[in-house]
């Protein structure tokens, strides 16, 4: 039994880690532009963190230096966008006319 909770709990997060394309492809759509939404890094954690779950569960060293090597990355994208966020935006240097 706890097997096939392992085995759910690997599936959910491929789901998840795997849905955060279709995220993205719909809402660059929605913006008639490519863009990465926010959602897309929270999806890209989520999914990360159940699959590395999964993979120490597995005892699979490739995939478990694969998920934390990419947690790593999206956390710090994460940190990026709310870093820009709080900064203030850059004065123009255009003179008026």
């Amino acid at each position: 039994m706890l097997n096939n909770a392992w085995l759910v709990l690997g599936l959910i997060g491929q789901t998840i880690f795997s849905g955060r394309f279709l995220l993205q492809w719909i809402y660059s759509e929605y913006k008639r532009r490519s863009v990465i939404p926010v959602a897309f890094w929270y999806a890209s954690i989520v999914g990360a963190l159940l699959l590395l779950c999964y993979a120490c569960y597995k005892k699979d060293p490739v995939f478990i230096v694969a998920q934390a090597s990419g947690l790593l990355i999206y956390l710090r994208n994460l940190q990026m966008r709310r870093r820009d966020k709080k900064e203030p935006a850059p004065e123009s240097t255009e003179l008026a006319s």
